[in-house]
């Protein structure tokens, strides 16, 4: 099956897909939110990460990219572990990937490390790049031809056999659901809006072998973690 496949695109956009130029907005949102985003992540996320790390078999000394760095707290988490390797951020917002680095530098300066602002849907690195990709909770904010792209970035810089997990916003608690179709009416730009339930297609689409699979809770909020294999 091809990635180009449009029941599989459709399978992501039940709940309405994004325009490309609410891509525009939401940069400019979490742009503004930079400051302030880590106490999401640490109410909301935190456990989610921690089970990322434990599925994703990053080792120190591998190349690492993280797709997606927010305000940096996995990508903290990413050089903790691989501090002789290279570990490499990328986010959509300048402001949320100058944040991570001056962070990164300030508390690993011996470490390799470089964040910066880039689409996930074309990436400036080669073919096979990367032995593991961490994304955490990028493909809401996407409209759903993007998520497809995306994934076939990570796909071309992956190593062969290399490992791409990724976080999602769950989908298996109804009135949670409900508050989220809520809240993206109210600022689509920054919650975008829930697509965990066809991403795995479209992971197996792009001929990864989807190795785990766990639902986590923090809080009242679900997230899926998903790790594959290229």
């Amino acid at each position: 099956m091809g990635l180009n496949s449009t029941s599989l695109i459709a399978s992501v956009s039940e709940c309405g897909d994004l325009p490309m130029s609410l891509v525009a907005r939401t940069r400019r949102v979490y742009d503004c939110v930079s400051g302030i985003y880590p106490l999401s992540s640490y109410l909301f996320h935190s456990k989610a990460h921690r089970c990322a790390l434990e599925t994703a078999g990053i080792r120190d000394g591998m190349r690492v990219l993280e797709v997606a760095t927010g305000s940096g707290e996995m990508f903290r988490r990413l050089v903790r572990i691989n501090r002789h390797g290279s570990t490499v951020g990328l986010d959509l917002s300048p402001n949320m990937a100058a944040r991570t680095q001056r962070r990164i530098r300030r508390e690993f300066p011996e470490a390799r490390t470089l964040c910066h602002a880039v689409d996930a849907r074309r990436m400036p690195f080669g073919d096979e790049t990367f032995g593991a990709i961490v994304c955490c909770y990028l493909f809401e904010l996407l409209p759903s031809d993007a998520i497809v792209l995306a994934i076939d970035e990570c796909r071309r810089v992956l190593e062969p056999n290399g490992t791409l997990t990724l976080t999602l916003i769950g989908q298996n608690t109804a009135g949670f659901n409900r508050a989220y179709r809520v809240c993206n009416r109210l600022a689509p730009a920054f919650w975008g809006r829930q697509v965990e339930h066809g991403v795995p297609d479209l992971i197996e689409a792009a001929n990864f072998q989807i190795t785990h699979d766990r639902m986590i809770r923090q809080g009242f909020y679900p997230s899926r973690v998903l790790t594959a294999r290229k």
